[in-house]
């Protein structure tokens, strides 16, 4: 694999046949990025934020990767180099590994990754699903890594590993056809924009009620429809969400332990400090201490 404009940051390789790329567009445009693969790889695409396409014979062809959406590219046909646009405000993280490498992971497991069976192993196959608030925090976590040079390497195989974990859970969310409530499109619709809501007003967020109110659903269906669409209840996915945000903030620098708990919403610092601990297992203040060593 040869990688073709890049920035020094972009590309981590693993192992051989096994790389993470990260994209981060703070532009005010569009941005390009190419990176050469042969038929001997598959691909992995997660969009934590933004929005994605991947182009494919000569740009005639356009894969979009939404915002919280995962792609899978296994194509043992012909070669799939990666040709993608990034929008505005976009994060990306991107993994190639070789077909080797990839049964050397699951060799006990193989049997469960269906486009790899014998049938299938000669098939082009894609997959594109929605990731789980679990799979967004590892992400977030690989995108803000603030690891030395000399430990990155070592740092991303671990998140790939278990993001690749997440990824094939056996025990992960239900596909979406087999709940009829989210087959129906205005449904998902009102489901995401309650996300958004939520994510927006992190620290005044509306109850459940008035959250249902809102988007126009009756609050079983939002707690079901929630519950199916990102693996987590209203409330638990927020206070994910609040944890990685807090961790963004302390990493920043800009903030001190009382600032961060008043601006995610919580009425005292003690409240944010055992929130923190049961998410992280350190306290903030001693999370603080381990960026500064």
């Amino acid at each position: 694999m040869k990688n073709i404009d890049k920035s020094p940051n972009e590309a981590t390789t693993i192992e051989t046949g096994f790389v993470i790329l990260r994209y981060e567009n703070e532009e005010k445009k569009p941005v390009k990025k190419y990176f050469s693969v042969t038929r001997q790889f598959i691909q992995f695409h997660f969009c934590l934020k933004g929005l994605g396409k991947l182009l494919f014979k000569n740009g005639n062809y356009e894969f979009p990767v939404q915002e919280e959406h995962a792609v899978l590219l296994f194509n043992p046909i012909e070669d799939l180099p990666i040709n993608l646009i990034l929008s505005p405000g976009t994060w990306f993280v991107s993994i190639v590994i070789s077909i080797s490498k990839f049964h050397s992971l699951f060799s006990d497991d193989i049997n469960h990754i269906q486009f790899l069976s014998p049938e299938n192993n000669t098939r082009k196959f894609y997959d594109d699903r929605i990731f789980s608030p679990n799979i967004a925090v590892v992400l977030s976590q690989i995108l803000q890594a603030k690891v030395h040079d000399s430990m990155l390497s070592l740092y991303f195989k671990g998140k790939v590993y278990e993001l690749l974990s997440l990824y094939f859970n056996k025990n992960e969310n239900a596909d979406l056809e087999q709940c009829p409530f989210l087959v129906d499109e205005d449904n998902v619709r009102k489901i995401r924009m309650a996300k958004e809501i939520i994510l927006e007003r992190m620290s005044e967020p509306p109850t459940l009620n008035e959250l249902a109110k809102e988007i126009g659903l009756s609050l079983k269906k939002l707690k079901e429809g929630f519950k199916q669409l990102y693996g987590d209840t209203v409330y638990g996915y927020l206070l994910d969400n609040k944890m990685t945000e807090a961790q963004r903030m302390l990493e920043s620098k800009n903030y001190n332990v009382n600032e961060v708990g008043l601006r995610l919403g919580y009425s005292t610092a003690s409240h944010f400090i055992v929130a923190f601990k049961k998410k992280y297992g350190t306290t903030p203040k001693k999370y603080l201490m381990s960026l500064s060593s």
